[in-house]
């Protein structure tokens, strides 16, 4: 009996293990407006949630995101890709970590450390336009291995 609980929780995880891909994870979803998003990074999920959907118009909004560093940054560059309604309207890059420049707090961890952020995020707009969103954005490092990975889904609608 022991051996076949060892052998089925054996299987089990290998096929967690094999897995490539994450789960979709829900922000908020309310009234008119949801927020998804999900990991595009083969190796590792994170967490990220917001208040409340409502508070994103507000222009001011409190978040909270973790993730357990797999490699070190020493530099750090974001690629960002802005969908609106399948089609691409905007790439952007940044380096945004790098020897005598750091514009996060984060610059400079080691691996195998956690990161946590709690406290607010300014967006800069004022209401999300009515449509289907997706915001692409990978976070690479000096040897240009994946630091994390997302694809963001903002759906709005407006009532009728």
């Amino acid at each position: 009996m022991k051996t076949s609980n060892a052998l089925v929780l054996i299987l089990v995880l290998l096929y967690i293990s094999a897995s490539t891909e994450w789960p979709t994870h829900t922000v908020c979803k309310e009234d008119n407006l949801e927020i998804y998003y999900k990991s595009c990074d083969p190796h590792q999920d994170f967490a990220f949630s917001i208040d409340r959907c409502s508070d994103i118009s507000t222009h001011t909004f409190n978040v909270r995101a973790a993730i357990l560093l797999r490699h070190s940054i020493k530099e750090l560059y974001v690629k960002l890709n802005l969908i609106i309604n399948g089609k691409t309207v905007l790439t952007y890059s940044e380096t945004l970590c790098e020897p005598g420049l750091s514009k996060l707090i984060f610059c400079g961890k080691k691996k195998g450390e956690h990161l946590y952020y709690e406290g607010p995020v300014t967006l800069g707009i004022k209401e999300i336009p009515q449509g289907d969103y997706t915001v692409s954005a990978e976070l690479t490092n000096e040897d240009h291995v994946t630091v994390a990975c997302a694809h963001i889904t903002v759906k709005n609608y407006l009532d009728y």
